[in-house]
């Protein structure tokens, strides 16, 4: 059986790749683009060493940290978007997929610390 959450924050960090790729070619941008590749690539890559985590509290530490690489992915998008480097259109494509990751991070983690 899938882990859904596996499986879109790895389509998230396609998708993440592909835009930091769009914004060094098309752009020239290159400073935003690495932030957010080691954001939005640090979601998935959180998410899946917390599967393989050796405890409760580690899988709770690195399902947190994913949460807080997802909530920094949200604030470059719109930092993207609000200079015109993206448009609408993608903007709102990633930022709910990006919002979709945070509600199910942030509903993990709530479990998690209740049961800990």
């Amino acid at each position: 059986m899938e882990n859904i959450i596996v499986v879109k924050s790895k389509a998230f960090a396609i998708r993440i790749v592909k835009l930091s790729k769009f914004l060094n070619d098309s752009k020239k941008e290159f400073i935003l683009s690495k932030q957010i590749m080691r954001s939005g690539t640090s979601i998935g890559a959180n998410i899946k060493e917390a599967v393989r985590g050796q405890s409760k509290a580690d899988f709770y530490a690195k399902m947190n940290i994913a949460l807080k690489e997802a909530s920094e992915t949200e604030y470059w998008l719109e930092i993207l978007n609000e200079t015109d480097y993206i448009d609408n259109n993608l903007f709102e494509s990633l930022h709910f997929d990006c919002q979709e990751l945070i509600k199910i991070l942030m509903s993990i983690t709530k479990t998690q610390k209740c049961d800990s």
